[in-house]
């Protein structure tokens, strides 16, 4: 169900939408992502001064107590299928029990595309994953909850620190599965698309939540000239700051993106 993956595996958009005209023409698009409290907002915006790391095409808020994972997607594997090499493809921003990850995607001047896909979201959650979904209006516009079944293999199991498997309760491990509860939040732009996908305590603690979603709103993001078709991943970059506490780190840490799995940790903000 990974958007990403999803739009790999399909051919090229046909018609008008599918390669942007140039960016002069920007005033054609759909109104900038603003909400009255403020953004994300586009790098042509007037937007509040923050500190904030730079991931090529995000500018993400840095606060106290926030942590900051890069999920990488395989980009060359061996003849075993292990991966060589890797490009960035999402931000994991952390905060105590809670994880928000962030994906930008280029999208039409015209229309935006949340809307598709949230229905396509949904359908993948239902069909595929065996889970449940809700539509409900947020703080962005219209997002999506699910509840999809977390397997509780003796793998998994095995793998949990022992305080967090104590608070398992007893019926989910004899089952072998747990509901995992997942937020889907989605902001059209001016010729982009931002995802956030909350899980952990955010979805219940208003307080973690507060914090996620003041990151969320001081995203500031940089779309750039070039034409791109509609659902093109946005270019990440590793932040400067991450250049020596990460190097290593860096080298080792690709994966293929799995929206429900958190990637290799970079570095931490604290």
């Amino acid at each position: 169900m990974a958007f990403g993956r999803r739009r790999q595996a399909e051919e090229p958009e046909k018609g008008p939408e599918a390669t942007e005209e140039p960016a002069e023409n920007a005033e054609e698009a759909p109104a900038e992502a603003e909400s009255a409290k403020g953004g994300p907002w586009d790098s042509e915006d007037s937007f509040p001064e923050l500190q904030r790391l730079d991931f090529g095409s995000l500018q993400v808020p840095v606060a106290p107590g926030l942590g900051f994972q890069v999920n990488f997607e395989a980009t060359q594997v061996d003849e075993e299928g292990n991966p060589l090499d890797g490009r960035p493809v999402a931000v994991l921003v952390q905060y105590e029990e809670s994880a928000m990850q962030l994906q930008v995607f280029a999208a039409p001047k015209r229309s935006g595309i949340w809307d598709d896909v949230r229905r396509e979201t949904a359908r993948d959650i239902t069909e595929e994953a065996q889970g449940q979904t809700q539509e409900g209006e947020g703080p962005f516009g219209p997002e999506l909850l699910a509840m999809v079944p977390a397997a509780l293999t003796e793998e998994v199991l095995a793998e949990m620190p022992q305080e967090v498997r104590e608070q398992i309760p007893a019926e989910f491990v004899e089952q072998g599965w747990a509901p995992q509860i997942i937020r889907f939040l989605g902001v059209d732009g001016p010729r982009w698309f931002l995802q956030a996908v909350v899980q952990g305590a955010a979805i219940e603690d208003e307080e973690q939540w507060q914090v996620l979603e003041d990151v969320l709103r001081g995203v500031v993001v940089v779309r750039g000239d070039a034409p791109m078709p509609p659902r093109d991943l946005l270019e990440l970059q590793i932040p400067k700051e991450f250049s020596e506490a990460g190097q290593d780190e860096e080298e080792e840490a690709v994966e293929t993106f799995d929206p429900f799995e958190r990637g290799p940790e970079i570095t931490e903000v604290r």
